[in-house]
């Protein structure tokens, strides 16, 4: 009987031990050591730390690591992190050990150490500073001058990505307005993935007095195409098709279409807007044609000129945005010019018909005047003209008889006179 109690014993002993190895091995562990950070190329910042003193030897040390207020957490076995960062604010990594890959697990106190944008005043950095890469063949920066800067502040730019050696400096600086720029080239390597490169961009002055602005640009990102280009336009079956060719560098998966037709007659302008630039092989039966890309336009009229541009922006399929659309491509026409010469002709015309209608009007205005609105007659003075009449008949009249009876009594003396004579003698 004394056999298996000295047995439950020793197998007691033995679970002790065993609970007490899982103890030290899950329990919390000490933190890390020696973490430093240090800046690489332009903009990469690489933390690396050594293991935790007096670590168990039973734990397999992972490491949980995350900037700011928790962003980008991970856990892994390396001692080391990078991060592709623009410097122009204060970043900090914080880090911790631990024993297995669950972030619930018993972790180290985190030990933080972080890096500090450049010296110099922030209001000297330039502002809206945005790289574009143009069709994938070189990249343009854009910004604008600090407000605590001279205006004859002379700017460089340098640059870095992942296919060059060293830091370069772009040359070409120019001014467009209050936008200062400045390009450099950058091509896609055939057969190169664009998921894990960037392209680190740096501002400053030569003279070194303000503060250095910074930017890192994915190359999934920011890319605006060449505007395509048009190689054929014909009506067929009462729509219009465009025949074009995508710019270099780009499939249609990659591109969103946009199609402008504008009517010189009804002066109207429609869009089309396409994702899947293609047409029925059966519509060009007969026309040997193999287009790039084709387009179906319904609703036009053939017996008008017809203006058609194109313009292309990048999909999400392809890039991480879509909000750089290209360039229009150069216009091409097509339909029957509209005769201006007779609109001409009348546009001459109706200013001096009307300007002789009007001269017309001033020249017989008050005879027209008295032939639309005749005089009313007045009838007091018909009736004064009538009475008038009347009595200098009367008067007339009158004068006559006075007249004739003073020649009578006048021949009546002359005969009284002579007959006196007569008997005297």
């Amino acid at each position: 009987m004394e056999l298996p109690a000295r047995l439950r014993g020793l197998w007691a002993l033995l679970l002790c031990f065993a609970g007490g190895g899982d103890a030290a091995s899950t329990g919390t562990q000490p933190p890390v050591t020696n973490l430093s950070v240090s800046v690489e190329n332009l903009c990469t910042v690489i933390w690396t730390w050594n293991p935790p003193e007096g670590a168990s030897p039973n734990c397999s040390l992972w490491y949980f690591s995350h900037f700011g207020n928790e962003q980008d957490k991970k856990i892994a076995p390396e001692t080391r992190r990078s991060k592709e960062v623009p410097l122009n604010e204060r970043i900090c990594l914080q880090v911790g050990s631990q024993c297995s890959v669950n972030e619930s697990d018993n972790r180290s106190s985190l030990v933080k150490k972080c890096v500090s944008p450049p010296e110099g005043d922030p209001e000297s950095a330039v502002t809206e500073l945005q790289c574009i890469w143009h069709n994938l063949r070189y990249m343009k920066c854009t910004w604008l001058p600090g407000k605590n800067t001279r205006p004859d502040t002379n700017y460089t730019l340098y640059y870095w990505h992942s296919s060059l050696e060293k830091i370069l400096q772009c040359e070409n600086i120019s001014r467009e307005g209050q936008h200062i720029s400045c390009s450099f080239v950058l091509t896609k390597t055939n057969g190169s993935s664009l998921d894990q490169h960037s392209v680190q961009v740096m501002v400053k002055d030569y003279a070194g007095k303000i503060r250095p602005s910074f930017d890192v640009v994915p190359l999934t990102s920011h890319v605006q195409p060449d505007p395509p280009h048009i190689k054929k336009l014909f009506f067929q079956h009462g729509d219009l098709y465009v025949l074009g060719k995508n710019p270099q560098n780009f499939s249609s998966v990659c591109l969103f279409y946009q199609v402008e037709v504008n009517n010189s007659q009804t002066e109207t302008r429609y869009i089309l807007s396409v994702e899947e630039p293609k047409c029925n092989n059966l519509e060009f039966e007969g026309k040997n044609l193999e287009p790039t890309i084709c387009f179906r336009v319904p609703g036009v009229y053939p017996d008008t000129l017809n203006t058609v541009r194109i313009r292309v922006k990048t999909t999400k399929l392809c890039f991480e945005d879509d909000k750089f659309w290209s360039n229009w491509s150069p216009a091409m026409t097509i339909g029957k010019k509209t005769n201006t010469t007779f609109y001409i002709t009348m546009l001459l015309t109706i200013p001096v018909i009307v300007a002789g209608a009007i001269i017309v009007l001033l020249l017989y205005l008050k005879r027209l005047k008295i032939f639309i609105f005749p005089p009313i007659p007045d009838p007091g003075k018909i009736f004064k003209e009538m009475f008038g009449d009347q009595n200098d008949d009367t008067l007339h009249w009158k004068k006559y008889d006075i007249y004739e009876k003073q020649a009578k009594e006048e021949t009546d003396s002359v005969v009284l006179i002579e007959n006196l004579k007569r008997a005297s003698q």
